[in-house]
């Protein structure tokens, strides 16, 4: 299974990436499917910006993993 994670746009750089900032770290993500600008919010996958999601999206996306990560962490501890 392929999961794509949101992030926030910090940085256009001059090689066709931009910075993407995930809670505190950040990657260079290629831009070469989206137009994006800083501050936009979006869906990484294998190195590249796949798609351009609002910031609501972003945060219901977050928490779902948030949501998957409790699970996960229920399961174990018993």
């Amino acid at each position: 299974m392929c999961v794509a994670l949101p992030g926030i746009i910090t940085k256009i750089n001059d090689n066709n990436t931009a910075t993407v900032d995930f809670n505190g770290n950040t990657v260079n993500a290629h831009l070469g499917l989206c137009d994006v600008e800083i501050g936009d919010s979006v869906l990484v996958h294998a190195g590249c910006i796949i798609q351009k999601v609002s910031k609501s999206e972003a945060d219901e996306i977050r928490d779902i993993f948030a949501e998957i990560n409790e699970l996960g962490d229920l399961t174990n501890a018993n």
